[in-house]
């Protein structure tokens, strides 16, 4: 059983959408329009907000480091980490999984995830900084 939202990856299409509309309200925030032509890296530095791929990954590894705290007879452990591998997939590219987005991740932000056991040292090293 799988727990939350975190549990399904979130596709690229849907992050380019967040960040769309999140770029839409900063520029309403900032009382400015497309038509002004000011940069997107102007208007994050003048709000201070780090973009919203950013924050979603961030939110991905703690939530994977919390699972990776838990005792391994928890549930939300069961759940999300040991999946069953002799189901047969269907034809074509295979569905992107949760624990595959988390491996893609780690590699991108170079972290290994023996790190996420000491609660104070994952959150530094996921620790999106707002500019």
């Amino acid at each position: 059983m799988l727990y939350g939202a975190e549990c399904w990856p979130t596709k690229r299409r849907h992050v380019q959408q967040l960040s769309v509309a999140e770029m839409r309200m900063l520029r309403w925030f900032c009382g400015h329009t497309r038509r002004d032509r000011v940069r997107n890296e102007v208007i994050r530095d003048r709000v201070g907000v780090a973009p919203i791929e950013e924050k979603l990954t961030q939110h991905r590894l703690r939530w994977f480091g919390h699972v990776q705290r838990r005792p391994p007879e928890a549930p939300v452990r069961n759940g999300v980490l040991e999946r069953v591998d002799y189901v047969k997939r269907g034809r074509g590219r295979p569905k992107l999984t949760w624990d595959e987005s988390v491996k893609r991740d780690l590699k991108d932000w170079n972290i290994s995830k023996e790190i996420a056991l000491d609660r104070s040292a994952w959150r530094i090293a996921i620790n999106v900084p707002e500019p």
